[in-house]
């Protein structure tokens, strides 16, 4: 078994996926394996991939798939892998040279007697040109969960870091018919009501904004992430209501994204009230109505 596994997700990405063999190929730390999953890609990744694993000093499994999403690779991806660690990295992205040193060596700071609590470590992102990608952690190093960073501190952009294998496998992501696209946090925030995450100020991954998903996400139609979106929203209302005092206007934001989405997807409003559990829900939700379907009007009739 490798400690790592550098997960990539790819589709139609053979002009940028150099940027990971690269990355790769310069790790000061070799106990990797190099899994990608090929979400239907129509141009040459398969045969880069050839040439790279016969060239690589490290084992390279790549493994294809009719296009599902980026979610669906994932499964698999975790259901596939052979390492410790489970690392994403994806196609478009790269990483310093000591990532993965660097990484792990946070993991091992971790006592041992409570290291079984812990999930993961999450690390800061810069883009090309060395300046940083969202913000930075309240201390240098923080323990805490996906929950309390999103409502407490509010920190926001991108992050980087690894998950245990073993317990991506208790969380997948819901494999739901026609849906192409699944938002990361619905499993985040899962694994983040029962694991802590160890967080640390240290730029670690490269990120490349032009060619992230997110950017080619942004000009998709509401209608399209509509189902997509509900999960996330679902999720916040009738999980993480606890949190609501520290920043109750995400909250307010979530029910009108909530209703918007809904009606996108021809969830109509006796549907979209049972799906509320708790009353707090339900009172933001008969608040956040009326906006939430104006602005579902104005996209409809966009």
């Amino acid at each position: 078994m490798a400690l790592f596994t550098v997960f990539t997700p790819t589709y139609n990405r053979a002009s940028t996926l150099h940027r990971v063999y690269d990355s790769l190929r310069a790790q000061t730390l070799r106990d990797f394996e190099w899994l990608i999953v090929d979400d239907g890609s129509s141009d040459n990744t398969s045969e880069l991939v050839k040439g790279w694993q016969k060239q690589a000093d490290f084992p390279i499994a790549y493994h294809y798939q009719t296009n599902r999403g980026k979610h669906i690779a994932f499964n698999r991806g975790v259901t596939l892998a052979q390492g410790e660690l489970f690392l994403t990295l994806d196609s478009d992205d790269a990483c310093v040279p000591t990532a993965l040193e660097r990484l792990v060596w946070h993991w091992r700071q971790i006592p041992d007697n409570i290291r079984a609590r812990y999930s993961a470590v999450t690390a800061l992102c810069v883009d090309p040109n060395g300046r940083p990608v969202g913000d930075r952690f309240p201390r240098d190093t923080i323990d805490s969960n996906t929950l309390e960073m999103r409502y407490r501190y509010k920190i926001r952009g991108e992050k980087w870091g690894f998950q245990r294998t073993d317990i991506l496998r208790q969380f997948p992501f819901p494999e739901i018919a026609g849906l192409t696209h699944c938002p990361e946090t619905v499993v985040w925030s899962a694994i983040g009501r029962r694991y802590l995450t160890r967080y640390v100020n240290e730029a670690l991954r490269i990120y490349y904004p032009a060619d992230s998903p997110e950017a080619q996400l942004s000009s998709i139609a509401p209608a399209r992430l509509a189902r997509a979106a509900l999960l996330e929203h679902t999720a916040a209302l009738n999980q993480e209501l606890d949190w609501f005092r520290m920043d109750p206007g995400r909250f307010v934001r979530s029910a009108v994204h909530y209703v918007r989405f809904s009606l996108h997807a021809g969830i109509g409003p006796r549907e979209q009230w049972r799906a509320l559990h708790p009353a707090g829900a339900r009172m933001l939700w008969l608040m956040a109505a009326i906006p939430g379907m104006l602005i579902y009007l104005r996209e409809r009739n966009a």
